[in-house]
């Protein structure tokens, strides 16, 4: 594990949602953009009297910053337990125990013994399990070697406790005899301090391989757990649960396998607080399909995904934000989440992902909808590959910095399309910056908002589709934007308009008319007649904004409708077409007066005002 640096940052475990960015101590600006790492250290609890409530807040140190990559995160991340050949066991060396009711018969008394409806295994060994039983199979194995225990289409169902309690093994593992079916259900209480609180519990490490299929009935708590790490290899999984469905303190793995959850509480769970490598959850490959009241995916420390097909319905969905009580993430890490392969579709009540430090979009395909943030990252947000489509929100990006360096976003809420604010608590660089990609912003809120910070942009295309009204922008930032390369089209209000500094080195235009209608098609054309660019406005505007290399200041230019656009770019904006001969505004690139602090700027054309 590499060395963690000294840097502290600090989360607040299962926070409300009126807590969401719960950091109390953060590294400093330098520290956070080069910062690595990702766990939980010390954990500290205050009371407050007023209220009778508890925080739990817990000190990480990092590593890295919100480009690390899958293979960076995981390398600092205890290692998994499992191996190639978890799924491989002889009929020859196995112990067959029928059940039967409240009996047992076993092919070996060798290591077994069978007692009140309960059949327990004391020694290391491959046990076949089949039949039907209203009892406890629990395991005690002291001596070292693995326990295997081959469900081949056995139920469990009992009243006792866990349905299979393995109470103590060097390793334990299940497999899923092929062509067969299991169950197991367990009590409907557990007592507060119980140690097995699940239908299938090991307090060792677990792993479930094997191609059948397993119904689990979590009764009294959570469906599948382990005290240690839990790994699923592959098999058919289906998991109904009062609380927790799937839940590895030191780790969850999922390598393969067809997952279905649902949920009182979390759907997938790793919630180790104590220490600094673990509490992780990483997704390799599968489907999984999760529907929770709670968090979809909780992880203390990261989440990382490099395969695999998830689905997760979290408390209702976007639908039920409604509810003052509808608080579910769909994607919740304390510290990153790295999205590097799969497909991940989330519609949840609260945030869709939602971390205390760095969230990575690098080659997955996220679509996202939620009744808050689409992505929140306390520290940092980036997007370097991939496809991430936010499709309901009430804010779509946030978080202390945003980097768009590659991949295809697209963004549609109700308030802010991106939005750049400080944590609650420590520091951030509090900018939005553009190398490569596309993103697309339909906004009714300021498409793009920079708060105490500015917008750089130097490649990439960005087409922002902003408000109506006057009181918001499709650009608001409070220290200007500054654009040396790529394309940006911004159509939307002109109450508080803003447009990139005069003095960037690749120079933009800005146009404000006193009312351009929904579907709209526009060209800009120079003072030749030459058309740079069409577009096909979305609902009413007022102020376009546009820049490209093709731009040049001093330069006038007009904007007239009537035309026909020509081929796509991205959204509505295309290459030049056909341009129509109506006269909208015209601008004079190179002499916008929007303020580079953000106070907006007035259009060079038609029904231009001043500052704003």
């Amino acid at each position: 594990m590499p060395a963690r640096r000294p840097s502290e940052l600090s989360h607040t475990a299962r926070r409300p949602r009126t807590m969401r960015h719960g950091w109390l101590v953060a590294a400093p600006l330098a520290a956070v953009l080069a910062l690595a790492g990702c766990s939980a250290a010390a954990t500290s609890t205050t009371s407050a009297e007023q209220d009778d409530t508890e925080t739990t807040t817990t000190q990480v140190t990092t590593d890295f910053d919100g480009t690390a990559t899958a293979a960076t995160v995981l390398a600092g991340n205890q290692e998994a337990h499992d191996s190639d050949d978890d799924a491989q066991w002889s009929s020859t060396d196995a112990v067959t125990i029928a059940l039967d009711g409240s009996s047992a018969s076993p092919s070996s008394s060798t290591g077994v013994t069978v007692s009140d409806g309960t059949v327990t295994l004391t020694t290391a060994g491959t046990y076949v399990l089949s039949g039907d039983y209203s009892g406890q199979v629990i395991v005690n194995s002291a001596g070292d070697g693995q326990v295997t225990l081959v469900l081949d289409g056995v139920s469990i169902d009992t009243d006792a406790g866990a349905a299979i309690d393995i109470q103590a093994a060097d390793e334990a593992v299940v497999i899923l005899a092929d062509g067969t079916t299991s169950a197991l259900s367990d009590a409907s209480s557990y007592a507060d301090d119980a140690d097995a609180n699940a239908a299938l519990y090991s307090k060792a490490d677990l792993t479930i391989t094997g191609t059948g299929a397993l119904n689990v009935s979590g009764n009294g708590n959570d469906g599948i757990a382990s005290g240690d790490g839990l790994v699923i290899q592959s098999g058919t999984i289906a998991v109904d649960a009062v609380d927790d469905g799937i839940r590895g303190k030191d780790y969850l793995i999922v390598r393969d396998g067809d997952i279905a959850v649902t949920s009182g509480g979390d759907g997938l769970k790793s919630d180790n607080e104590e220490d600094t490598d673990r509490g992780y959850i990483d997704i390799a490959g599968g489907t999984i399909d999760i529907t929770s009241g709670d968090e979809g995916i909780d992880a203390y420390t990261d989440v990382v995904t490099t395969g695999g097909t998830v689905t997760i319905a979290a408390g209702g969905g976007a639908a039920a934000a409604a509810s003052s009580t509808a608080s579910a993430k769909g994607v919740s890490a304390g510290v990153i989440a790295v999205f590097e392969g799969g497909t991940l579709s989330a519609d949840s009540s609260d945030d869709a992902v939602n971390t205390n430090a760095y969230v990575h979009v690098d080659g997955a395909t996220l679509t996202l909808a939620t009744g808050d943030d689409g992505i929140h990252a306390d520290l940092q947000l980036v997007v370097s590959s991939g496809s991430l489509s936010v499709t309901d929100a009430y804010e779509g990006l946030e978080s202390g910095a945003i980097l768009i360096e590659g991949g295809s976003s697209s963004v549609t809420t109700s308030d802010d399309g991106v939005n750049v604010s400080e944590p609650d608590s420590g520091t951030a660089a509090q900018t939005l910056t553009v190398t490569g990609g596309t993103l697309i912003v339909d906004a009714s809120g300021d498409g793009v908002d920079v708060n105490s910070g500015g917008m750089t942009m130097s490649g990439g295309t960005v087409v922002v589709y902003g408000p109506t009204a006057s009181d918001n922008a499709a650009l608001d930032t409070d220290s200007g934007i500054t654009i040396t390369g790529g394309t940006l089209l911004a159509i939307g209000s002109s109450g508080m308009a803003t447009a990139p500094s005069a003095s960037s080195a690749q120079a933009s235009v800005e146009f404000t008319a006193s009312s351009i209608s929904a579907g709209t098609v526009l060209t800009i054309v120079d003072a030749s007649g030459n058309a740079l660019a069409s577009f096909t406005t979305t609902k009413s505007a007022q102020n376009v904004v546009y820049s490209s290399a093709s731009v040049s200041n001093d330069t006038t230019y007009t904007l007239v409708s009537g035309g026909q656009a020509g081929q796509t770019i991205l959204g509505t904006l295309a290459e030049a077409g056909t341009a129509g001969s109506t006269t909208v505004a015209t601008a004079v690139a190179g002499e916008q007066t929007s303020s580079e602090m953000g106070s907006g700027g007035m259009g060079g054309g038609q029904g231009g005002g001043g500052r704003r």
